[in-house]
């Protein structure tokens, strides 16, 4: 069990660890370790939960449809007594009027416009409601998010009642490349449908932007931790003792049992939406995954190198190791 005072105790707060990065480098498995201890609760992508969750219904991790599960359920009751007293398709629409890379200035400066200023008061809102009533349903747990784009981490900075922290997730941009132009099926669904591709070029290009948000969301006072893919595969338990510092939530070593060496077992987590590992459970084994270092082609290698060089270099995967930022 957790034992010690949490910065929820102290604040009062809803204290919320959003795993930001790019996709592809392993943030649904960070998130679902982080739900295997007291005191945190892995929910996936909350970003998302409009379109996928009420809009289109897909399966939460548990294995129920969003708007059957018990959770969740649970959630839209304290949130706005009920998920049906929402207009589903107003909040997509007003989602996509504010959590968009283009309104970052306006994120960080949205006395800048006057309109954006009016739409972002009403999601904040919104979001506060939400993530307060996750919070109550879980026991006031930490709200682990997974959403990893940036622009929604400045949208909840601006929520008052979230205490945010940022764990910071990178892995080699060739990688991360890589990974994007594999078919992977989407198994919520029963006829064939897949996660969509990139070139690696795009994915470079987005790898070193989507960072490079993080590294000013630090600078704007967010406390952030950074780790690297291949150091969580590698030492969980450290890694994710770090992040439990961060946000002072003090566990017991007893609560590490669900590791043992390079193998965790997983439980069942009510996450919205993720990479397709989120609905698998029992023991996986840990393993480093680098396919791309023999199937990646040299030209799109060398591509990605050089528009991601200063990030590579920056975070030890060219030259010299540096020190955790």
């Amino acid at each position: 069990m957790s034992n010690g005072a949490s910065r929820h105790d102290e604040s009062g707060a809803v204290r919320v660890l959003y795993i930001g990065g790019c996709g592809r480098s392993g943030s649904t498995l960070l998130d679902r370790m982080l739900g295997e201890l007291p005191g945190f609760v892995s929910t996936g992508e909350v970003r998302f939960i409009w379109q996928r969750g009420l809009v289109e219904n897909r399966i939460c991790g548990c294995g129920e449809p969003f708007r059957e599960c018990p959770f969740w359920r649970s959630v839209g009751e304290e949130a706005f007594g009920g998920w049906d007293a929402l207009d589903a398709d107003d909040l997509v629409a007003l989602d996509r009027s504010i959590n968009r890379h283009r309104y970052l200035p306006l994120l960080v400066a949205p006395r800048l416009s006057r309109r954006f200023q009016v739409r972002l008061a009403r999601y904040v809102d919104v979001l506060g409601r939400l993530y307060a009533a996750i919070d109550r349903v879980s026991g006031g747990a930490c709200i682990v998010d997974s959403t990893k784009d940036p622009p929604f981490a400045f949208l909840l900075r601006r929520v008052p009642t979230i205490d945010l922290s940022i764990v910071h997730l990178v892995r080699d941009s060739r990688g991360v490349a890589f990974s994007w132009t594999k078919q992977v099926r989407r198994p919520e669904y029963r006829d064939a449908r897949f996660m969509h591709t990139y070139h690696p070029v795009e994915m470079g290009v987005r790898w070193l932007v989507y960072n490079a948000c993080f590294h000013l969301l630090g600078r704007l006072g967010v406390p952030r931790l950074m780790t690297r893919y291949e150091e969580v595969v590698a030492s969980p338990r450290r890694e994710i003792e770090r992040m439990a510092a961060l946000v002072g939530q003090d566990v017991d070593k007893e609560a590490f049992d669900f590791l043992n060496g390079r193998r965790v077992d997983l439980g069942v987590h009510h996450t919205i939406s993720g990479n397709p590992m989120r609905f698998q459970q029992g023991p996986i084994e840990l393993a480093l995954d680098e396919e791309w270092r023999s199937r990646l082609s040299p030209v799109h290698r060398r591509m990605v190198s050089l528009f991601t060089f200063p990030l590579l270099v920056r975070y030890g995967y060219l030259g010299p190791a540096r020190p955790r930022q």
